[in-house]
């Protein structure tokens, strides 16, 4: 399963326009019970999310990544039929620099095993606005 950015795959982001700001599609699938031996020991996935989601607020300024859009995710209505998520999250960052930066900064990768903990599965998907603002 996706748990884990690649530093291929970061490495991958940081190839385009660092300055351009880029939203990023998360999707996660929540395990029942959160893996232990990260802190989260003997919670639900869903709530061992929260407290890697409470932790990371507390990096927000440094990285600027500010969730604006979550939402319970339903029936895939084109694609695979055993694929299935619990929540999609938009989560925007002012500037790619800054996602990339995320996933190489110490305090950051402290948190993430608590992320991984709470999943099942995840993915996180690079977008970039194409139309103009209305």
């Amino acid at each position: 399963m996706h748990k884990h950015a690649s530093t291929a795959q970061i490495d991958a982001v940081a190839e385009g326009d660092l300055d351009e700001p880029v939203v990023m599609l998360n999707l996660l699938r929540y395990r029942e019970t959160a893996e232990s031996g990260f802190g989260v020991d003997g919670m639900s996935g869903e709530a061992a999310y929260r407290e890697y989601g409470r932790r990371f607020a507390e990096l927000h300024p440094r990285f600027g990544g500010a969730p604006i859009w979550m939402g319970r995710a339903g029936h895939t209505a084109i694609g695979p039929t055993d694929e299935r998520w619990d929540i999609a999250i938009l989560v925007r960052y002012p500037t790619r620099a800054q996602f990339v930066a995320m996933f190489r900064d110490p305090d950051y990768l402290a948190i993430a095993p608590i992320r991984a903990a709470a999943l099942e599965d995840s993915r996180i998907i690079e977008t970039t606005q194409l139309l103009p603002k209305t």
